[in-house]
This record gives structure tokens, C-alpha cells and sequence, in this order.
């Protein structure tokens, strides 16, 4: 659970000049640098097929650091010594010599460093290059020892549950399980890591953690952003598979998983991947009483114009891509029986946030019924970082009045310490041959098993894609669909709403279908 200074290693990027590379990789590595959780020895190699200077690729680096790291500016003794180790290295990803050559210079480092290093090769790259470039480390040995050398592979796993077991089954036959590491960067956000600690590090909440105690739970990850420049991308994937797949259902399996028995990888990725597979399957008629999804048209986002989606650069004129999805999810175990998981997501919505929302059955005590409203646990991923717990307290007066108030830890006021950006959590832990925040093949097919029922019932029709304008909380539906329950939608920042009168209770078991 406590880092110790990785092994020598060899890092490799394919696609070292993309946008990624320059906004979240190689200020990761800086800021783990700068800190002191870099190797004592390691080399990054970015590997671009067009030629450049490399003063100028280095130029470039330190360009996206001084825009993008939480560190702020380097200052030039750092970015002195961090570049040292930084070169770029041109190559085509789809030719031989490419890895003839990458193979001699690691091999060169071995001999300098007197050491097998470690090696760890980022597959920052369109998805049809992930198969040539497989094809050619496994071809040229160089990732062929098991505990030392690492595949990093970005989303999207896959577009559907076929392509999925297809891309597993290529990388299963070129490297093994353990070498292989499926990047999701919400698993490495600092508030989603806490949950496990909250959890089960604090007794006080785990008995409470049922459906005997809660009544619904919320996941929401709202998106102010459009698809801007990804156009193309997006309305290839859409909502539901750029993010309720991967990230929603990563937090729910946060939320939801039994106590791992150990604190060790596997033991962790089991309890996930089995909250997963025990997630309600859909029949296609029971897809849209419980699956609401939108598409933005023409509005404002903070008084600034906003063009809609269909009218967005390489997006076809009549999409029927989602960029809002609200989804009533159940988990049929012991523990979450009866109990609906709302996720919800969204392009060009009012604010940036990412919550969770736990919340409490009322209580069974008749004495302030009237007055109170239901207990809430607030973990807030984004952009606040933080948990409050709601619950109910007098007015100071004479009189026994009651209003809800907020006990609230922040990572701000609570630590010293600098949070962490989710990519370099991420990579120290793969620098370590650390697994337990990443995707393991049964995981990702088993999620794309229980959206594949909604995305089959979309294709046979676009009546029940609904529009929304930009800069609204997504379709009037997603409201009704949460509404129905008795339930309402969390937003933050909110005001604490002042005593109502309690919705009136719903039954043990929703009576949903499916």
C-alpha cells in the first residue's frame, strides 16, 4: 500500500507527440519526477512517425507541462534534469525497422545501467494500431519477460462486446493477463481510490452499506464541455459507450463491491468484476422504461452561445449519437437487492461535476417524520473533492425546529499534501507492476455484456432519442425516470433545501420491470 522507488525502466509512447501524451502523460511523469517517485534510473522514449529536431519535441513537452501540470511552471533546474531523460524516437508503428531499432536502444540501456530494466510500453494510439504494434514487440521479444515488461492499452476496449473479446484475445495472445494494463483513468482519481478507505476503513458505515439502510444510490458525471473537435470520434461511440461502460459502471463497482479479502490486486479485481456480473441484465422492453437518452441541440452554457451537437465539425447531419444518458440500474445480490443505481451523464450540461450520492432510507421513528428529509452521503469526485453527510439538527429557539445541515471533509482544508492528478497514480503504479486500479479482460467483457441489450434495442429505433438544449440538465425524462421512484436528482453546488414533508415511501422491492 506504501510506494518504494521503482526499478529501472524503459518507457516507451507510441503516439509520444499526441495530444494526450503532451496534456496528461508526460506531465504525470514530471510531477513524479519532481517528487521523487521516478525511478533512479529510466529513459522515455516518444515515438512519432514524422521526423523532429528533438531540442524542438522536447520544447514542445515542456510547453504542455507549463499548461497542463498541477505543479505549475517548471523551473529550469527541474526541467533540466527531467529532459535528460526524454527523447524522441522516429519511427512508423507499422514497420519492421521501427522495432529493430527501438529493440538495440533498450538493450544499449540494459548494458549502461547493468540491469534488465523494466519496460513499459504506452499504446497512445488510434485503435487500429494497437494490433501492428503488438504483432511486432511480441515478433521482435521486446516485452517478453513477464514480470518486468507492461501494456498499457487507452480506451475504448473495444466498441462492442464482439470487438472487445477480439482485441482481448489478441493481446492474450502476444503477451499474458498479468502484463497487460487496460487504463481507466477514473480509477485512479484520488476521491474514487478514498472510497475504499471510507468504506472499509470506518466501521461506522459498513453496516449501514444494504439495502436495509439505503434507500438509492446516484452516479453522476455531468460534462459542461461539448464534443468540440472529437466530432468524429464521438458520434462513432456516443454516451453510453464512452462512458457509462467504462467510468459509471467502474464507480458503481467502487461503491457496490463486497470487503476484497486482502489488500492485493486480484483479490480486488474479483470483487469488482462480480459486482459487474451481477448487475440486472435488460430484455429489450424493459431498455426503455429504464434508459433515457438525449442529444443537445442549439443553446448557452454560462451566457455563451453553444452550436448543437448535429451541427458540430464531423458529426453527420442526422445522428442519432447520444451525448446524455440516465440509466436505472439494479445489482441482484444480497446485499443491493431491490436497492436502483441511477447513473447519469452528459455533454454541454449546466456544470463540470462528478458525484456520488448515497441516500439513506427515512427513518422508521414517527417523532419528526413531517419535518425531516432523508439523510445523504455526498462524495463529490469533482472539481470539489470532498464528502459531506446531511443530517438533521435543531434550530437554536425555543421551539423544536428542525433543518438539515452538512458535516463535510474536504482534501483542501483537511491536507497539506497536493493531490495527485489520476494519470500519475496510474502510471507509478504500472512503473511498480501494480494492477489493482486497471481493467482486467473478464471485466471490461463483462460490462459490455450488460450495455449490449441497450445499444441492440437503440438500433432498431430513434424514437426515444430525446433532445435537450445546451446548457440544461439533459432531457425532462431522466427527470420522471428518478421521479418515479420518488426520488429526485442531486445537483451541486446547492443550497441545503429547507423541511418538507417526506415523498411517500417507496415499497421494499421496486416494482421495475426487467
Amino acid at each position: 500500500m506504501t510506494h518504494k522507488k521503482p526499478e529501472a525502466s524503459n518507457i516507451v509512447i507510441f503516439g509520444g507527440n499526441g495530444d494526450l501524451a503532451w496534456r496528461k502523460l508526460i506531465p504525470a511523469f514530471f510531477n513524479l519526477y519532481i517528487n521523487d517517485f521516478m525511478p533512479s534510473k529510466f529513459a522515455i522514449y516518444g515515438i512519432h512517425h514524422q521526423a523532429l529536431d528533438e531540442d524542438e519535441y522536447r520544447k514542445h513537452l515542456l510547453e504542455g507541462i507549463n499548461t497542463f501540470s498541477r505543479s505549475g511552471k517548471a523551473t529550469k533546474e527541474e526541467w533540466k534534469k527531467f529532459s535528460q531523460h526524454v527523447f524522441f524516437f522516429q519511427g512508423d508503428f507499422t514497420q519492421e525497422d521501427t522495432y529493430t531499432r527501438l529493440g538495440k536502444t533498450l538493450e544499449a540501456n540494459d548494458k549502461k545501467w547493468k540491469e534488465r530494466a523494466s519496460r513499459l510500453f504506452y499504446y497512445s494510439v488510434a485503435p487500429r494500431f494497437i494490433e501492428p504494434i503488438s504483432i511486432a514487440l511480441s515478433s521482435h521479444g521486446l516485452a517478453s519477460v513477464e514480470g518486468k515488461d507492461r501494456i498499457v492499452v487507452e480506451k475504448p476496449f473495444g466498441n462492442d462486446l464482439a470487438s472487445a473479446k477480439e482485441l482481448n484475445k489478441l493481446l492474450t495472445k502476444h503477451f499474458k493477463e498479468s502484463q497487460i494494463y487496460r487504463i481507466d483513468h477514473y480509477l485512479g482519481k484520488e476521491t474514487v481510490q478514498n472510497m475504499m478507505a471510507f468504506r472499509f476503513a470506518n466501521y461506522v458505515f459498513e453496516p449501514l452499506w444494504n439495502n436495509r439502510f439505503i434507500d438509492h444510490i446516484q452516479i453522476s458525471v455531468a460534462e459542461q464541455v461539448s464534443v468540440s473537435g472529437r466530432g468524429g470520434y464521438y458520434d462513432q461511440s456516443g454516451a453510453l459507450r464512452d462512458m457509462i461502460q467504462n467510468h459509471l459502471m467502474q464507480i458503481m463497482c467502487v461503491v457496490a463491491m463486497e470487503c476484497p479479502g486482502k489488500y492485493e490486486a486480484e483479490a480486488i479485481r474479483d470483487a469488482r468484476v462480480k459486482v459487474v456480473q451481477e448487475i440486472r441484465s435488460f430484455k429489450k422492453k424493459d431498455v426503455f422504461k429504464n434508459v433515457v437518452r438525449g442529444q443537445y441541440t442549439a443553446g448557452k452554457i454560462n451566457g455563451v452561445s453553444q452550436k448543437g451537437y448535429r451541427q458540430e465539425e464531423k458529426v453527420a447531419k442526422d445522428s442519432n449519437t447520444e451525448t446524455f444518458v440516465a440509466a436505472r440500474l439494479y445489482i441482484d445480490n444480497e446485499r443491493w437487492q431491490g436497492v436502483p443505481f441511477f447513473l447519469r451523464t452528459g455533454k454541454c450540461l449546466p456544470k463540470q461535476s462528478s458525484v456520488i450520492v448515497i441516500q439513506f432510507r427515512e427513518s422508521p421513528h414517527k417523532l419528526f417524520q413531517k419535518e425531516t428529509v432523508p439523510n445523504r452521503l455526498i462524495i463529490s469526485i469533482q472539481p470539489e473533492q470532498e464528502i459531506s453527510l446531511l443530517f438533521e439538527s435543531k434550530i437554536p429557539g425555543v421551539e423544536m425546529k428542525l433543518k438539515p445541515v452538512e458535516m463535510d471533509f474536504t482534501y483542501k482544508e483537511s491536507y497539506t499534501e497536493a493531490v495527485p492528478e489520476a494519470y500519475e497514480a496510474l502510471l507509478l503504479d504500472v512503473l511498480e507492476g501494480d494492477a489493482t486500479l486497471f481493467m482486467r479482460a473478464d471485466q471490461v467483457e463483462a460490462a459490455w455484456a450488460k450495455v449490449m441489450p441497450i445499444l441492440d434495442a437503440w438500433k432498431s429505433t430513434s424514437d426515444d432519442l430525446l433532445s435537450y438544449k445546451a446548457g440544461t440538465w439533459g432531457p425532462e425524462k431522466a427527470n420522471e425516470l428518478i421521479q418515479q421512484q420518488g426520488f429526485d436528482w442531486t445537483f451541486l453546488p446547492q443550497p441545503l433545501q429547507p423541511a418538507k414533508p417526506p415523498r411517500k415511501p417507496r415499497k421494499a422491492k421496486a416494482a421495475v420491470a426487467g
